[in-house]
């Protein structure tokens, strides 16, 4: 079963970091571009970060650079989201997603996604 799994969501203060961790089963990802999207409630789900099959190249959303740093793992067949500097504006529910093309930040351009990890930044 092709599956996507996130994880390393939680609670944490105002200027706190997180890594998410976007963990694949079923299917290898070294050809797949991977990226991280969130919807906070009551909005549309956003792209946030991308990064493309051999990690050469990676896109980020405006409101997240400087701040949130996408990798891979390809041996561990695992993406990850460092985020740093957090604020409250960033809570949301954080989605991976995979596609056997270039990166993107845009919703529609991916098919496999994972079920979501929770982040809160809060005091």
């Amino acid at each position: 079963q092709l599956q996507l799994v996130e994880s390393g969501g939680g609670l944490v203060q105002p200027g706190g970091s997180l890594r998410l961790s976007c963990a694949a089963s079923g299917f290898t990802l070294d050809y797949s571009a991977i990226g991280w999207f969130r919807q906070a409630p009551g909005k549309e789900r956003e792209g946030v970060s991308c990064i493309s099959s051999s990690g050469g190249s990676t896109n980020y959303a405006d409101p997240v650079k400087g701040r949130f740093t996408i990798s891979r793992d390809n041996a561990k067949n695992t993406v990850y989201l460092q985020m740093n500097s957090l604020k409250s504006e960033v809570t949301a529910v954080y989605f991976c997603a995979a596609r056997d093309s270039y990166c993107s930040l845009f919703v529609d351009r991916f098919g496999s996604w994972g079920q979501g990890t929770q982040v809160t930044v809060s005091s």
